[in-house]
This record gives structure tokens, C-alpha cells and sequence, in this order.
């Protein structure tokens, strides 16, 4: 029997990727050479103590993802890598990056509780670095990441190489959620994510260039807003094409049907000029798109993925700063 591969068997569905990002406050991405074990903080040089600190944010609840992240020198260097992208309150278009340089993994943990608690830790780590972008390879977690992600990151590294882009940092990374979209990406500080990529659609991904509708096929979503209202910001991007990656952005839910087929929503974004839009949508789910099938190599039955449509879209309102008077001679 040929085994299935999810990404492939989604792709022969034509299922839509978007509305697949999930959504986080924080990621703390902790260098670490793989190989990684399927359950990533079980890997061979993670020491316990980041173990138990992951746990205890676990059972808090804490909306942080803990990620383990590599690339080609990862097994040379005498130093790892702490990231903590962290959300901020209101209006966005992002994360804000701390970064660290650590003597060791050991030093992980509690360089992360300090920062938890509200301190300021050591090996702070100013970096030209602006952007960091991860692609899962963890192949022991899904055969898809392995078989489409790996192939994928050494296309991208070279991709990044050729365009020159000294400030942008490619990395492997432990999973992120979305295996049958592989190869799939997450771009940071924006924490938008991406699925189903290729060479031409991760150039203009880069380069912010070419045609729009490529996200069409590629974008999963902006990890600062819930999934369903992902699909209205594709909407808006596809609309406003890439200067929209500049503005800041505010969305909210004003009123769900109890079966949740039925979402009234509100988007707000602010351009870099000072002008402030919002819009309001009513988004339906779309059985048409919605799909029932196994979210992962390893699964063992269907899942129902609900997909959504934007039923209407309307600007309600519209803010343009005036103009500033002209200097008198």
C-alpha cells in the first residue's frame, strides 16, 4: 500500500491554506543542533530545566510557543541563540525581537524565567539581523516536513544568498503547526506564515515584489489575528497589494452565531502616513472549502478543517491627517 502524504493529499483536495496560522503572543525560539526527537523538548541536548519551565508555562496557559530552532553552523558554534518575539498591545504590524547570545543551552531557562518575570536578562545581543524565517524540517514529528521542508530550506538559503539580503536569517525549525501545507514557513517579526511554497512565490515573499495573487495559494495567515478572520486580511492584501505589509493592523470579533457559522468582524489598520481605515465583514463558513481529512501523516482519522468566506466587506470609516502647511520663506 503507497503511504499517504498529507501536504500531497491536501493539495489533491485543493484545500485553501489560509486561516491556518495559529496565534500567539510569544515565540522563544532556542537554538539547538537536531537531530530533533518527534516530541521536540525530548531531543537528545535539551537539558531538563527548560523542560520543566515549558511545562510550567503549559500548565498556566500562557499563550507562548516554545520552538527549537538550527541552521548549517549550528553544530560548529560555541554559543546558542535565544529569540523571544513578543507581541504588543493595540495597533501593530508584528513582533518586537529580544535576542540573546547564550554561553550554552543550559543557560536557556533561566535567561527565559527572567525575562518571563519581567527582568532584564544577560548576553543581550544587539544584530543587523531585521528578519527571521523559519521552516519546519522536523521530519520525526511528520514525514511531509522532512520530505518537502528540508529540500525547501536549502532552496531558500540559497534564494536569500543570491538576492543578497544580509539582514535575513533562515532557519530550521522544530514543528509549527500546518504539516500538510509543507513545505510551510513563518516570517518574523510580522509572524505571518506561509504553506505550500516555492521558489518563485518565497522570492516575492522576500522581495515584497510580483504578483499579488501568488498569496492566493501560499499565505496560511498573520499569527496576530484569530483564523477565521485571517481570511479577511487576505482579502484586504489582495486589495491594497504589498504596502499593506506596512501598515499596522487592529482586528476584532463584534458578534458570532452560536455554530460559529457566521462571524460579524471589524479590521482596522493605520498606513504609514497616519491615515486610519476600518472595515467590517461578515464572514460565513464556506462548505465549499470546508474539509474533512487527516491534518497530518500520522493521523490516525479525519478532522473537519472549517474554512471561511468574506460574505461582505464594507469601509466604515476613513481618517486622513490634513496636510501640514507649507513652510513660509
Amino acid at each position: 500500500m503507497t503511504h499517504l502524504f498529507c501536504s500531497d493529499h491536501s493539495k489533491e483536495v485543493g484545500e485553501d491554506v489560509i486561516g491556518s496560522a495559529t496565534n500567539y503572543q510569544t515565540y522563544v525560539l532556542i537554538e539547538c543542533p537536531p537531530p530533533w526527537h518527534s516530541e521536540a523538548l525530548n531531543s537528545r541536548w535539551v537539558p531538563n530545566s527548560l523542560k520543566v519551565l515549558v511545562e510550567e508555562v503549559k500548565r498556566t496557559k500562557q499563550p507562548i510557543r516554545f520552538l527549537l530552532i538550527a541552521n548549517n553552523e549550528s553544530h560548529k558554534i560555541d554559543h546558542t541563540t535565544l529569540l523571544i518575539y513578543h507581541q504588543q498591545e493595540g495597533f501593530g504590524n508584528g513582533y518586537r525581537k529580544q535576542e540573546f547570545k547564550l554561553p550554552n543551552i543550559e543557560q536557556a531557562a533561566p535567561t527565559i524565567r527572567k525575562w518571563l518575570s519581567g527582568s532584564t536578562p544577560k548576553y543581550e545581543l544587539k544584530t543587523s539581523a531585521t528578519r527571521d524565517i523559519l521552516v519546519c524540517t522536523h521530519g520525526s514529528h511528520d514525514m511531509c516536513c522532512a520530505r518537502y521542508g528540508n529540500p525547501f530550506y536549502y532552496h531558500a538559503d540559497a534564494t536569500i544568498a543570491d538576492l543578497g539580503f544580509d539582514d535575513v536569517r533562515i532557519w530550521k525549525s522544530s514543528h509549527f503547526g500546518g504539516h500538510r501545507f509543507a513545505p510551510t514557513a513563518i516570517d518574523l517579526p510580522e509572524g505571518r506564515y506561509y504553506g505550500a511554497l516555492d521558489r518563485e512565490s518565497f522570492k516575492s515573499i522576500l522581495t515584497r515584489s510580483g504578483n499579488i495573487n501568488c498569496l492566493n495559494k501560499v499565505y496560511r495567515g498573520w499569527g496576530i489575528l484569530p483564523p477565521a478572520m485571517q481570511v479577511l486580511e487576505r482579502e484586504l492584501i489582495l486589495r491594497y497589494g504589498w504596502d499593506w505589509f506596512d501598515y499596522k493592523v487592529a482586528g476584532k470579533f463584534i458578534k458570532q452565531s452560536l455554530d460559529n457559522c457566521t462571524i460579524e468582524a471589524e479590521l482596522t489598520f493605520e498606513k504609514p502616513s497616519g491615515s486610519l481605515y476600518t472595515y467590517q465583514a461578515r464572514l460565513v463558513k464556506d462548505e465549499s472549502k470546508t474539509k474533512e481529512l487527516k491534518g497530518s501523516c500520522n493521523a490516525t482519522k479525519e478532522s473537519v478543517f472549517a474554512k471561511y468566506a468574506v460574505n461582505s466587506l464594507n469601509l466604515i470609516s476613513s481618517k486622513v491627517p490634513a496636510y501640514c502647511a507649507l513652510p513660509t520663506r
